[in-house]
């Protein structure tokens, strides 16, 4: 029901947006600096996050009023890092549509509110324990489950703080082509769902053993997952190539916040790796760029960074960089589920 319902609000409310925001001048600014290419989607509508969150959060809600299920503390505290985020990325969009320029809070205004709000979250992820102790965010430090590394309180935050900051950014990088960061954040969020199902017919409450799982709220977190997966799905049918509408920083900050926070709170932080592995490589791309540019007296690895621009730049077309890069995301998915079935295989 989440699923289908992120997806009704999401792909019928998408085109009230546009033209809410059409009506209204908000549209991209695109830099001059970019693939010249880019420049016929100057004044594209912007900040069509903003249905992407208000779909998945409605449709999750009105799932649980439905079915008649309480909603969860794990759940809610992901949905307040999403909007949190998405607040920052619309202040950011709304100075860049209003200024008519490409400029809108600076990188370390930016960085600050990530890190103070993934720092809120993390804290309060460390409370509200249930009856067998369990907490939204667990103190050790978790690959495919929980590990014997104990983190403490102090290292909890700075950890979560830093998962959350490197997903936000890591997609608001990959949002540079029509679909790109929505196709690959749907994908990922299909695996949170499979992942989220998987721990809790293996819980330690449902199905006690050697090999359970000690998540809170897994199967909540798997809901919540598919409301994104279908708010995202919904988006991406206005966004593809040529994107009638763009997610802004409003989304884009906002889906690397649920990625981090869903992670987290299943208890699957480093492999969260892989499962996102294309946000992955496309800021990787940005960093070696960064510090070759610097060490090297300004020579570049690639031609522009991130690195579908260096491949728009190399003469792919937009939409064939967009099906590879999602192929990619594709594998990298199957190579995380692999690996946390491999774990329960192995026991």
């Amino acid at each position: 029901m989440a699923g289908g319902f992120a997806l009704l609000l999401s792909l019928f409310g998408t085109p009230v947006l546009i033209r809410s925001l059409a009506r209204r001048g908000y549209g991209q600014f695109i830099r001059d600096d970019g693939p010249t290419s880019h420049h016929t989607k100057r004044g594209t509508p912007t900040m069509g996050g903003i249905i992407i969150i208000v779909a998945a959060v409605a449709a999750y809600l009105l799932a649980h009023l439905i079915s008649g299920n309480a909603v969860t503390v794990s759940a809610l505290l992901v949905i307040g890092l999403v909007i949190a985020l998405g607040f920052v990325g619309f202040i950011d969009d709304w100075l860049k549509v209003s200024r008519q320029q490409s400029l809108g809070l600076s990188s370390r205004q930016k960085l600050s509110g990530q890190i103070v709000i993934a720092s809120i979250f993390a804290y309060i992820g460390t409370l509200f324990p249930d009856r067998d102790g369990l907490t939204p965010i667990s103190s050790q430090l978790s690959t495919v489950r929980d590990t014997s590394i104990t983190l403490g309180a102090f290292f909890v935050i700075v950890w979560v703080a830093l998962m959350v900051t490197a997903t936000s950014n890591g997609v608001n990088l990959t949002d540079g082509l029509d679909g790109l960061a929505s196709g690959a954040s749907v994908i990922t969020f299909i695996a949170f769902i499979l992942i989220g199902v998987w721990e809790f017919g293996e819980s330690c409450a449902v199905s006690p053993g050697l090999n359970c799982y000690e998540v809170r709220d897994p199967l909540d977190i798997a809901v919540l997952a598919a409301s994104f997966a279908g708010a995202c799905t919904g988006f991406l049918w206005w966004n593809a190539s040529p994107a009638k509408i763009f997610m802004g920083d409003t989304g884009s900050l906002a889906l690397g916040g649920a990625l981090a926070g869903i992670a987290t709170t299943l208890r699957i932080e480093l492999l969260l790796i892989p499962l996102g592995g294309l946000f992955v490589i496309i800021t990787m791309s940005v960093i070696i760029q960064t510090l070759y540019f610097k060490i090297s007296g300004g020579k570049r690895v690639f031609r522009m960074a991130p690195l579908q621009h260096h491949f728009e730049l190399l003469g792919w077309g937009e939409v064939t960089i967009v099906i590879r890069f999602w192929i990619i995301a594709g594998l990298c998915v199957a190579a995380g589920l692999g690996l946390f079935y491999a774990d329960w295989i192995a026991g």
